[in-house]
């Protein structure tokens, strides 16, 4: 399949001499410097255009640094509705000198170049439209010092791209109050920086390209905020009353926008005082211990965390998955291993958190996609995990916990809370009580909570060896019994955790798997590999453990791509794992760079791996597994020469703007 057939040619000088508009159907990059404020900026181009009806989608791609470091933030302008990373972008917002070579370099053809006029030299194209704006002069104007010179100078963009775009300047000046929270002082010392740059560019810089902005009716209803944030307000209405924590990017702010709203919702309306504890621990290690004393205790305790926090808390996991302690874990993902690319996404810890804890240990996962799911599992973690008694991971990513995304309002739980089998101390003189033991047959025992004053209520939570009784044994016939009935506690788990999410085309022998923020990518890999006459089936992975349906899925199809963010193919691991009937259907194609996918690279991957599937089954390649590179995939570009590629469709584009080689994880060739 060509690259046009993805997403078009690249617009032309001739195109443009047409008179043709290219209307909300583009994407822009600002490149700037982090620390220099250019946040506030970029959000109010984003929320205006929101606003304004059209489907938007931003993702900040910034350095793991404080500031100096270049930073691009990439703006996604869809009538479609596509909010999936694109392979380019068509407008440049060029204000840092660092950075400007490469990011002229990945501009495509007909793109268009807004630029910093004091600079003494540019890169010159001629395939580019260059407009240069003197941002000293208005710097001057408002007579700001230090770094309030930084902070103005970004609004000076704001208002030359209102101008070159179309965009209102009221819903710029209403998306800076809703920035500033209403305070009308603030929002208006950069307006008005906005509006005499919009002035300017009116009067000197001609329209002569043909990109626009236009209302539309498609955001009527949204709501728009990050994953992080969602998931701070799920966890409210999941009842959380103790949370223990270590600062973590990509993680930190499920924290922040968490105490913010327990602020608001959760205190005693008489005395005023917090019915919630928040506690930032000296370590991770220290965290998570918090939260399974707490959990213990009955409070529903979570903590949030990346990566390399995951790893201080295996053995206080592992002791809360025997002990059977209800735990909430958010693992917001970023690159690893070690510290890797902190200010990166991806899915890495599938795997390890999966099996978290020395021994034999499985954890449920719970994967969410979108910001109502962020939500939604924000509360329905805390019920699994009273529940199943057991620690409950919400494995989400830097991009979607981070980045800003568009959703429906999200909806009030329909069901209460579920604690789960707690005995009252009426329970325990009427019953006796057994702490391990399965009395319904389904592996979850009933468990008491501290305060119970009934004298047989009370029982050691042992990590060490026990019998039914919580009592300390070595048995061989005790431990074997435990470890069976935790397996089928796990068994149990598969009909209690969100089934997968199917969309199933009927005669298609193509299936894919996938989680998490790899669906806006497949949603629009799928359409564009439809409209070429390639039909696919998608099955979303919603939480581990897999049920029933995910085998019947993959019978069903000839051929199952397992997409997912991470080098070695995780996902599809687990899957062959648990599914070895059904190994030989499933192959992976995996992609770890730090960059959301795009569906340019899906299409790409899929195509190429269906070519060359009838090679090998005839063991053209021999055994094990194949990388293939850039080159073989086309859609993912590459800077070699003679690659028949144009400037701009380049591995640079991808807003990685450093050129590195990336390879990708084609399966295991049968």
């Amino acid at each position: 399949m060509s690259i046009d057939a993805i997403e078009g040619e690249p617009l032309t000088q001739e195109s443009r001499a047409d008179g043709d508009l290219i209307i909300n159907d583009f994407s822009i990059v600002v490149a700037t410097a982090n620390g220099t404020g250019s946040q506030t900026s970029n959000l109010a181009i984003l929320r205006a255009l929101f606003k304004m009806g059209i489907p938007v989608s931003g993702k900040n791609i910034f350095p793991s640094n404080i500031q100096g470091l270049p930073t691009w933030y990439h703006i996604r302008v869809s009538h479609e509705g596509y909010t999936a990373r694109r392979h380019t972008s068509e407008i440049l917002v060029a204000f840092n000198q660092a950075t400007l070579v490469q990011d002229i370099q990945t501009l495509p053809p007909g793109g268009i170049c807004l630029h910093n006029g004091d600079w003494r030299s540019v890169p010159q194209r001629d395939d580019i439209t260059y407009f240069a704006v003197p941002v000293n002069e208005f710097i001057r104007e408002t007579g700001m010092k230090g770094k309030l010179k930084d902070y103005i100078s970004n609004m000076v963009y704001v208002g030359a791209l209102a101008h070159l775009l179309d965009i209102p300047l009221e819903e710029l000046d209403e998306a800076l109050l809703f920035l500033f929270k209403g305070k009308r002082r603030t929002a208006d010392a950069n307006m008005n920086v906005v509006r005499a740059a919009y002035e300017w560019a009116a009067a000197n810089l001609p329209r002569n390209h043909p990109y626009r902005i236009a209302p539309m009716n498609e955001t009527e209803g949204l709501i728009m905020m990050t994953g992080n944030e969602a998931a701070g307000l799920g966890s409210v209405f999941g009842g959380v009353t103790f949370v223990g924590w270590y600062p973590i990017t990509p993680s930190t702010s499920v924290i922040d926008s968490l105490e913010g709203y327990l602020k608001q919702m959760r205190r005693n309306p008489e005395t005023g005082e917090a019915t919630y504890a928040i506690v930032q621990a000296e370590d991770e290690l220290a965290a998570i211990g918090m939260v399974v004393g707490a959990g213990f205790a009955g409070a529903r305790a979570m903590t949030a965390t990346s990566g390399p926090g995951i790893s201080l808390m295996a053995e206080f996991v592992g002791l809360a998955y025997f002990a059977e302690i209800p735990a909430v874990i958010w693992d917001i993902q970023r690159v690893g291993p070690s510290t890797g690319l902190p200010t990166r996404t991806s899915q890495g810890d599938v795997l390890f958190t999966y099996y978290l804890g020395h021994g034999d240990t499985k954890n449920v996962i719970l994967l969410p996609s979108s910001l109502r799911e962020c939500f939604d599992f924000g509360y329905q973690a805390f019920d699994l995990a009273d529940t199943l008694q057991t620690p409950v991971f919400v494995l989400s990513d830097l991009d979607l916990g981070m980045n800003n995304w568009m959703s429906e309002p999200f909806e009030y739980p329909a069901e209460p809370i579920k604690r789960g089998k707690v005995l009252t101390a009426a329970d325990v003189a009427e019953h006796g009580f057994a702490r391990y033991k399965d009395i319904d047959g389904d592996g979850i025992p009933y468990r008491t909570l501290p305060g119970n004053d009934h004298p047989l209520a009370a029982y050691f939570a042992r990590g060490t060896g026990h019998n039914e009784k919580a009592v300390y044994s070595e048995r061989p016939e005790d431990w074997k019994n435990n470890m069976a009935r935790l397996t089928h506690k796990f068994n149990t788990a598969r009909d209690l955790v969100p089934g997968p999410v199917i969309d199933e085309v009927e005669g298609a022998n193509i299936g894919i798997i996938a989680y998490g923020t790899t669906r806006p990518a497949i949603d629009e890999a799928r359409d564009r590999l439809a409209a070429a006459g390639v039909a696919t089936s998608f099955m979303r992975l919603r939480a581990l453990p897999i049920n029933d349906e995910v085998g019947a899925f993959i019978e069903r199809h000839e051929n199952v791509y397992v997409i997912e963010m991470n080098r070695d193919g995780q996902m599809h691991t687990l899957l062959r794992s648990e599914l070895p009937e059904l190994a030989t259907r499933l192959e992976s194609l995996a992609l770890l760079d730090g960059m959301p996918l795009t569906a340019r690279w899906i299409v790409e991957a899929i195509t190429a791996a269906e070519e060359e599937r009838p090679r090998r089954r005839q063991g053209a390649y021999g055994q094990g597994k194949r990388g293939a590179t850039e080159l073989d995939l086309p859609g993912d570009g590459s800077l070699s020469s003679g690659n028949g590629m144009p400037i701009g469709d380049s591995g640079l584009t991808d807003m990685g703007h450093d050129g590195h080689n990336r390879e990708v994880l084609m399966g295991e060739i049968r």
